[in-house]
């Protein structure tokens, strides 16, 4: 089985920063792309970011120029700093991996709440 774990959220002014955390454990071989997606009561769930094992980023447009996604391979750990938070940004965050294992291979995070104050 795969684990991932979140950290970081919490509630911040708008204009202010947070960092998100995506902690993958358990046993596989690697892991490919990692995405950060986000959802608020009643929507669907939206890409925010993703990245790939290369390092390769992709960003909504909402959050391009604010967000930056960036990973460690060898922490096995993904993280999104957000910068010049805005209220709209609240939401519960979630990770996503895709992993190289035997069996089931794409997992999610059980999330993280941020709320932006205005």
């Amino acid at each position: 089985q795969v684990q991932l774990v979140e950290s970081g959220g919490g509630l911040v002014q708008a204009g202010g920063s947070l960092r998100l955390s995506c902690a993958a454990s358990g046993i596989f071989f690697s892991i490919n792309t990692m995405i950060w997606y986000r959802q608020t009561p009643g929507a669907e769930r939206e890409l925010v970011a993703s990245i790939t094992r290369e390092g390769v980023t992709n960003y909504a447009d909402a959050v391009k120029g604010r967000f930056t996604i960036s990973r460690d391979n060898a922490k096995k750990t993904m993280y999104l700093q957000m910068n010049s938070l805005k209220p709209e940004d609240t939401a519960v965050y979630y990770c996503y991996a895709d992993v190289v294992r035997v069996g089931k291979n794409t997992y999610w995070g059980q999330g993280t709440q941020v709320t932006v104050s205005s």
